[in-house]
């Protein structure tokens, strides 16, 4: 088949860029075309909340890039879509994670529609946002009516699509294993390359510090004279997305400096290996989610999973067998299932359960359910 994926890729960096170059891969792997269709401008400055949009590593050798969507400028929308419509691909992805970039894609796949023969599926990550805004419905249902069949990551989100979608299908695959940060590295190794005490015992959180993420449920957890009795640090890895001095002021008043590791700007993927080496387990106490990311480089570092009942992360961490899946936004369930964890010596027969469920999240698995759609 010859593809186009429209979305975030290199220069522009995170999981989204690495989404869709790990889906490109996957697709030329199958003996597919592909050619991807990103941003020369994601998001105007004052909209983004981190220090950089743009990645300093090379430039994949592999993969196919046109920089070219402002997601700001109508007339750019319309050429870029006129010149995807005239490539006529048997199928255009589109990811979809933010009801602001729907005017944008929008504009686009009805450009491209008018070749009536591109085929067009969307692979949503949230129809609503973590964080609402003025115009999300209105945006998101512009961006749905161009679209011919979705893939959604989790079943929450299936239900959430359920109120803008009325005849176009949905299918659920679950968000494959993020296996392009490179392989797995001993936990000496890892902490000697981040500079760590490969003695000390660490649990994990990964990825953008944004509000939803509930650092500050973990931070308080920490406070928690039973878990600091464990001897454990938490490492915070990760750029913040939001006010850092929120955090601080819980970190000062609980005198948490001595229990914590912080390492909060940008993680490059060369690093991303080293801190899931170093760490026992991995902890996601998300106040709201749909799926994420960080569980499927858990899975891939074979680590255990600490996660709270919201939205798609039961359904791919089982509770007892890959990690602990406890109520959101209660410090001291997650210090308790901590606690668990250490006290119990569970580390060994949980990391079994992560690698006998690392199957089920495979790029095939993902590859062939789009072209069955």
């Amino acid at each position: 088949m010859k593809i186009v994926i429209i979305g975030s890729a290199y220069p522009l960096r995170g999981g989204l860029a690495a989404y869709n170059e790990r889906i490109a891969r996957a697709f030329q792997e199958a003996g597919d075309s592909v050619e991807i269709v990103t941003f020369k401008l994601q998001y105007p400055s004052f909209l983004f909340p981190g220090k950089t949009q743009y990645s300093s590593d090379p430039a994949p050798d592999d993969l196919s890039i046109d920089v070219a969507i402002n997601s700001i400028n109508p007339i750019n929308w319309w050429r870029v879509g006129r010149k995807i419509r005239k490539m006529q691909p048997d199928l255009v992805i589109c990811k979809f994670w933010l009801p602001f970039m729907g005017p944008c894609f929008g504009t686009i796949l009805r450009q491209v529609r008018q070749n009536k023969k591109t085929r067009i599926i969307s692979i949503i990550d949230n129809i609503i946002p973590h964080e609402a805004r003025i115009g999300d419905r209105f945006f998101a249902k512009y961006f749905v009516k161009t679209v011919d069949a979705f893939v959604v990551m989790s079943r929450s989100v299936g239900e959430d699509m359920k109120q803008f979608v009325q005849k176009q299908s949905i299918r659920y695959i679950p968000h494959p294993i993020y296996d392009n940060y490179g392989p797995l590295i001993p936990k000496d190794t890892a902490c000697q390359q981040l500079g760590l005490d490969s003695k000390q015992a660490y649990i994990l959180f990964f990825g953008f510090i944004r509000k939803y993420k509930g650092l500050d449920i973990l931070l308080q957890a920490m406070s928690d004279k039973r878990v600091q009795a464990l001897g454990i640090q938490l490492i915070v890895a990760g750029e913040y997305y939001t006010n850092a001095s929120e955090y601080q002021v819980i970190i000062d008043r609980h005198q948490l400096q001595d229990y914590l590791v912080m390492r909060t700007d940008f993680i490059a993927d060369a690093e991303v290996g080293h801190y899931f080496g170093a760490a026992d387990m991995v902890v996601q106490p998300y106040k709201t989610a749909t799926q994420s990311g960080i569980s499927q480089l858990a899975y891939h570092y074979e680590k255990p999973m600490l996660v709270t009942a919201v939205g798609g992360l039961p359904e791919i961490v089982p509770d007892g067998k890959a990690g602990y899946v406890v109520a959101p936004e209660d410090a001291k369930a997650v210090a308790d299932a901590i606690i668990d964890f250490y006290q119990n010596n569970r580390r060994l027969s949980l990391t079994s359960g992560v690698r006998a469920g690392k199957a089920l999240f495979s790029w095939s698995n993902m590859i062939k359910g789009i072209k069955e759609l």
